[in-house]
């Protein structure tokens, strides 16, 4: 049972994660979308942290079957009440998409719109895009790595601070709430600069950094050096996540934000199996150190590949080019229908006075 729970929460997470790059290219504009994207990677993560707070609080340890079980009974029942809430939230109240598309790029898909549309057409538009290719296996080895540093992070912990399990949940939630700050200063920075490879490649170096940085200090035996140097591989970490997002719906304009993000979090479950069963072999048979070299190394790899992914930013260029030409269609005279709005024109009620 606990096998099958844990496969069905993954399967979850292949669809909830994909949700932020998604609902915020449809619903915002082009100066917003990227701090949106990370606002969403930001519930998720303040959904982990929570997770580490609430379960010691709810269900407190007791020698007593029949009380642990009612107080995991109440835990779990909350949970699944709280969840059917939001999703008939969702149902009734939030539309599909605004009445007016949000950005140049939104409405021209608007446009391209077809009925003989295939998802599976689209699936393999996507995988024979070079650059997103090397995408998705770049991001499968950033956030694959995140995920097994996670799950193992508690052994690795104990094996160096024996009795320290307080503490070892504190480390997690530490790597937890330095990545929500990283992830909406990664958001906001892309709406300013619009840098998405070099950005995208900068935050990947310093993860690969940050993962040296805390392989060769967890075993100090000083708590406020794991604390820091976890702290700064969390906010690296998950700071990638809304940036492999973005820069993937740049890469593969016009598909769809939902299909692009799906592929790259079935690629991050894919390594995160791999790297995990193989981190946590090393772990057990050698040591830490040697699980987390392997890590490393991996982390060297993605960095690599990285920096060849050409920087082909599509829906950049649709919205560039989209207001240019609008722009001039209002030089040319008011005869000519726009039919999309242009950015920074705000019209004006004619029956105002």
């Amino acid at each position: 049972m606990d096998t099958i729970r844990h496969h069905q929460q993954h399967l979850r997470r292949v669809f909830i994660l994909g949700l932020p790059s998604r609902i915020a290219s449809v619903w915002f504009g082009s100066g917003e979308v990227s701090t949106a994207c990370s606002i969403g990677v930001f519930g998720n993560q303040l959904g982990v942290a929570v997770g580490f707070l609430l379960p010691p609080m709810l269900v407190p340890a007791s020698d007593d079957k029949e009380a642990l079980s009612y107080h995991i009974r109440v835990m779990f029942f909350g949970t699944a009440a709280i969840a059917t809430a939001l999703f008939v939230i969702v149902l009734l109240v939030f539309r599909e998409e605004p009445p007016v598309a949000p950005s140049q790029a939104q409405a021209m898909r608007r446009q391209k719109r077809r009925s003989d549309y295939s998802y599976w057409q689209s699936i393999q538009r996507l995988l024979t895009n070079k650059a997103f290719v090397l995408l998705i296996i770049t991001y499968g080895i950033n956030t694959g790595s995140f995920y097994s540093v996670s799950t193992l992070l508690n052994p690795m912990f104990i094996h160096h601070y024996q009795g320290q399990e307080v503490n070892a949940g504190r480390v997690g939630l530490t790597i937890v709430v330095a990545g929500v700050l990283g992830s909406l200063l990664c958001g906001v920075w892309l709406d300013r600069t619009k840098k998405f490879k070099q950005t995208t490649f900068a935050v990947y170096c310093l993860s690969f950094t940050g993962m040296i940085i805390f392989t060769f200090t967890l075993n100090l035996g000083h708590l406020w050096v794991v604390f820091v140097t976890a702290g700064l591989l969390g906010f690296f970490m998950t700071g990638y996540i809304p940036l492999g997002f973005e820069f993937a719906a740049e890469l593969t304009y016009p598909e769809s934000e939902g299909t692009s993000s799906g592929l790259l979090n079935a690629a991050a479950q894919l390594f995160g199996l791999i790297f995990t069963v193989v981190q946590g072999q090393l772990t057990k048979h050698f040591s830490p150190l040697i699980g987390n070299i392997f890590i490393c190394c991996s982390l060297l790899l993605g960095t690599m590949l990285t920096g060849l992914i050409k920087a082909d930013l599509r829906r950049l260029k649709a919205n560039l080019e989209r207001g240019t030409a609008q722009l001039c269609s209002l030089d040319d005279g008011p005869e000519r229908p726009l039919d999309g709005p242009v950015p920074g024109y705000v019209p004006v009620d004619q029956d105002s006075p």
